[in-house]
């Protein structure tokens, strides 16, 4: 936990009193903690030693568990329950960094017992992300699945990375064809490994012309993770009507072309999955179950999704990890 915002030497390891839930509560034995960005810069804020909204904060938003009790209002049959956690610290004090957390429910989904907890803890920020990149320029209803995306191009920038991994993985699900672009080719062999059907590295000459091998017509959506740096690409790339989902970005600076972009009809659209419309998050947590369900999401280096562990007291470490960039996902382990 952490009292003030500051560099991962703030957290620090105390013992804590066991939460109890409230009436639509339950409360899950973690045995996983899942670490993104998000939660480094939140635990960062603007700068150190500023207040935070609570006395003390846990930090993480996604994890995996088992339920151990639930409120008043909450089926008790779902004791036992194995479960995969998603924004369990949003305007909360208590996230997945802990043995016990009490959370709403509704935040904990039904674990598969043919999915690990690695997985699960995996899932929460980077697949409910990727799922509304691919469906935010989808018309009709934005849904994935099976032929959902029949028909599409999709590029994936950054493939390598815990949400290029999923919107690769949920892409190829909802038979899309999906390009991915790397900086290197230890990087191409993990997004090779999660299923793109092609893969180009935007740092040799040639990669737009790469792309337009594989999409004469042009790519119909763009997850973006570096959309300054890609600018140029993505504008001759995109087929008409195409969007750029823009999850990530590495400067400030942005700079759009608005005559190129007019002429195809591009949309751009900045995903933060905290503040989705509640439809679309209800609707990607659905889809991702069913997609944990089926096999679809996976984690592990043969997966194309190298995991990064670490100890519940080495949880600075973990953080600064995510905050170095860590290829792949790191997890603390927990219980």
């Amino acid at each position: 936990m952490y009292t003030e915002t500051g560099g991962p030497d703030v957290l620090k390891l105390v013992e804590r009193t066991d939460p109890k839930p409230g009436p639509d509560e339950v409360v899950v034995r973690v045995a996983v903690s899942g670490v993104n960005p998000t939660d480094w810069k939140a635990r960062a804020g603007d700068g150190p030693g500023q207040p935070l909204a609570f006395p003390e904060v846990v930090p993480n938003m996604d994890g995996a568990g088992t339920i151990v009790a639930v409120g008043a209002d909450v089926d008790p049959g779902r004791v036992g329950e194995r479960v995969w956690l998603w924004e369990a610290a949003r305007h909360r004090a208590n996230g997945t960094a802990q043995e016990l957390v009490a959370l709403p429910a509704s935040h904990a989904v039904a674990l598969p017992d043919s999915a690990s907890f690695d997985l699960g803890a995996s899932i929460g920020i980077p697949a409910l992300t990727a799922h509304r990149c691919l469906t935010v320029g989808v018309d009709g209803p934005a849904a994935l699945g099976p032929g959902a995306l029949d028909g599409r191009m999709v590029l994936v920038a950054g493939g390598a990375g815990a949400v290029g991994h999923a919107a690769i993985e949920l892409a190829v699900w909802s038979d899309a064809m999906v390009i991915a672009s790397v900086s290197s080719p230890e990087k191409a062999a993990l997004a090779e490994a999660a299923g793109a059907h092609h893969v180009v590295n935007y740092r040799q000459p040639g990669a737009a012309q790469a792309v337009r091998a594989a999409a004469p017509d042009g790519v119909d959506v763009i997850v973006e993770v570096a959309p300054a740096t890609n600018a140029a690409l993505d504008q001759e790339i995109i087929a008409r009507n195409g969007t750029v989902a823009i999850y990530a970005s590495e400067s400030d600076d942005l700079t759009i072309a608005v005559d190129p972009a007019m002429t195809t009809n591009t949309r751009f659209q900045i995903v933060l999955v905290y503040t989705v419309p509640a439809a679309a998050k209800e609707q990607a947590i659905h889809d991702v179950q069913d997609a944990v369900a089926a096999g679809v999401l996976r984690v592990g280096a043969e997966a194309g999704l190298p995991l990064h562990r670490f100890p519940l007291e080495r949880t600075a470490d973990a953080h600064a990890a995510v905050e170095a960039n860590a290829v792949g996902k790191v997890l603390i382990d927990i219980g």
